[in-house]
């Protein structure tokens, strides 16, 4: 209302400028008549006729720059206070809650930051242009890390892209061999979608794949973001809550960010048209998968340079990340639209982010008749496809946009699907199996240990190389002893807790001790143990001091209490 009122206030000023301006006119004519007259009738001459009509021009002259000034004056003043009114109501806007009813957010994300986008999605989905709200992401949990490639030309990044596997710059080299490298805090998106689940959830279980075994530089040089699509901010909030509390650290560093679409982005769902033979629900289910996935990547397209979309019933392979940016470096001079890291559906498929506003704005073109990971195949065929060439042409053409990487890097592991009623059982058959242990040939040794183990998993198996270590939750005293029938100089030792299907089951509050064979001078415990070591997020490694060897023992003591189980999945002594 504001705003209406404000047009009518510079509608009646544009009016008011319009009437002075015929006014004047008005009056500068009738009094050049009147002096025409006069001179004419007195004189009678046509010299002072002549001399009448410079008079008069001048006169109108003069008038029409006085004339010209005030309206030059009125449209400044119109277009300042138009001016002043945007900027109010952008802050208006910017200063209005998503929602009215919404709670605090958890973290500190950027809550007012719009999608901005082409403005086709107006035509593809109208309701938003009834809402100024229905772009604006709320931000649950972030820091609002990004990186992003928007300094480079479309060109520049085409010569030639590669991401240094070290520390994540993208070098963009031109002609003459000449790069330039710029530091990125974030190359790689990765989007992760989930809604409420009627059985079971895989949301926790999917991110600790994600973020097992990453290194501190890759730590630095990724962004996962958890879009939950539902409009239920208690739930939205539920879901951020256990992320927080699960992965504090990673949310704190901002590697993990927590979002949902306001409700006002999503159209009415109630009256589709069924197509392709599927119920009213199946085709409202794969409806709003598309516009979950679109929202999720229009809102990662400006946060780093590549975005790989997932899924929230995944897991990954240990090392996928290394070996993706690798493929990625290899093929970043190839025109291809997408790389391909599984072969189901939309699982693992990488963009890059400058491509992202065109793939949304062809799902959203067709978002009411077909799944979301048929439109991608169909975008192939409209982008390259020959309607008088043949299948086989086709296929050769579409290959060069979809590059395989294989073996897969990610595993389906839901066996219940997000929607209801529907069980799965999709498997990837190139992921094949995971590394669960990783075997070393270890000094000969006597073990003993307090921990009991689970099943066939015991330590003996996992010191020789055949298997991993898993036992129950341990208590504070609790032990693992490595006793050498005679003292040994080992060099280095490792051993790493947890696994990539158990992530959560290490070792913590515990230290490494070793038993010197001559204990020397110094901090000792009362068995005669020296502290070498401690586990940090599940691993500890390091080298024996020349003093205190030989030793004839190597001791994992547990320090306090846990309440969940603990696994060995490597356990290396270097002689």
């Amino acid at each position: 209302m504001r705003w209406n009122s404000d047009r009518l206030r510079c509608l009646l000023l544009l009016c008011l400028c319009f009437l002075t301006a015929t006014w004047i006119k008005s009056k500068r004519h009738d009094a050049a008549g009147s002096a025409l007259g006069l001179s004419w009738g007195a004189t009678g001459a046509p010299g002072a006729t002549a001399l009448s009509d410079l008079q008069l021009l001048y006169q109108r002259l003069l008038a029409a720059e006085e004339l010209g000034g005030q309206v030059s004056r009125n449209l400044s003043s119109i277009l300042e206070h138009l001016r002043a009114q945007s900027k109010v109501s952008s802050t208006e806007r910017s200063s209005t809650p998503t929602d009215k009813t919404q709670q605090p957010v958890i973290g500190g994300g950027d809550q007012a930051q719009q999608l901005h986008l082409d403005l086709s999605i107006y035509l593809h989905l109208p309701h938003l242009r009834h809402s100024p709200n229905s772009l604006v992401p709320k931000t649950v949990l972030g820091q609002g890390r990004r990186g992003g490639t928007e300094h480079l030309s479309t060109q520049e990044e085409e010569e030639a892209a590669a991401i240094d596997q070290k520390n994540g710059t993208l070098c963009v080299c031109g002609c003459g061999c000449v790069c330039v490298c710029v530091c990125l805090s974030v190359s790689v998106v990765l989007g992760v979608p989930t809604v409420k689940r009627d059985k079971q959830s895989y949301l926790i279980n999917t991110i600790n794949s994600l973020l097992y075994g990453l290194s501190s530089s890759q730590h630095q040089d990724l962004l996962i973001v958890v879009l939950v699509a539902e409009v239920d901010f208690q739930y939205v909030n539920a879901v951020a809550q256990t992320i927080g509390t699960n992965f504090p650290r990673e949310v704190r560093s901002g590697l993990l960010e927590v979002i949902s679409p306001p409700e006002e982005y999503y159209p009415d769902l109630s009256h589709l048209t069924e197509t392709l033979g599927d119920s009213q629900d199946r085709v409202r289910w794969r409806t709003k998968q598309i516009l979950d996935f679109s929202f999720l990547m229009m809102y990662s397209k400006d946060r780093g340079a590549y975005y790989v979309q997932l899924e929230d019933d995944i897991v990954a392979k240990e090392d996928y990340y290394q070996q993706m940016k690798t493929y990625v470096t290899q093929e970043a001079s190839k025109p291809w639209l997408y790389l391909e890291f599984s072969q189901l559906g939309f699982i693992g498929k990488l963009f890059r982010t400058r491509d992202l506003p065109v793939i949304v704005d062809f799902f959203l073109m067709f978002h009411k008749d077909k799944p979301i990971d048929w439109l991608l195949d169909y975008m192939l065929w409209v982008k390259v496809c020959h309607p008088e060439k043949d299948v086989a042409h086709c296929d050769q053409q579409r290959a060069q946009l979809r590059q395989r990487y294989k073996p897969s890097l990610f595993q389906h592991m839901g066996l219940h699907s997000s929607l209801s009623g529907k069980v799965q059982h999709l498997k990837d058959k190139d992921f094949g199996t995971q590394v669960l242990y990783h075997p070393h040939s270890n000094p000969a040794a006597e073990l003993e240990t307090s921990l009991k183990h689970y099943r066939g998993h015991s330590l003996d198996r996992a010191y020789r190389g055949q298997d991993f270590f898993w036992a129950q939750t341990p208590n504070q005293g609790d032990y693992v002893l490595i006793r050498f029938p005679k003292p040994l100089h080992v060099s280095r030792f490792l051993f790493r807790s947890g696994n990539i299907e158990n992530s959560k089951d290490k070792l913590y509050n515990t230290t490494v001790e070793v038993l010197p064979s001559t204990v020397s001078t110094g901090h000792t415990e009362s068995d005669g143990f020296r502290v070498v070591g401690a586990f940090e997020d599940g691993l500890a490694a390091g080298q024996i001091e020349n003093g205190l060897q030989p030793i004839w023992a190597l001791r994992l003591v547990v320090h306090a209490s846990s309440d969940v189980w603990t696994l060995l999945s490597e356990i290396h002594i270097e002689v």
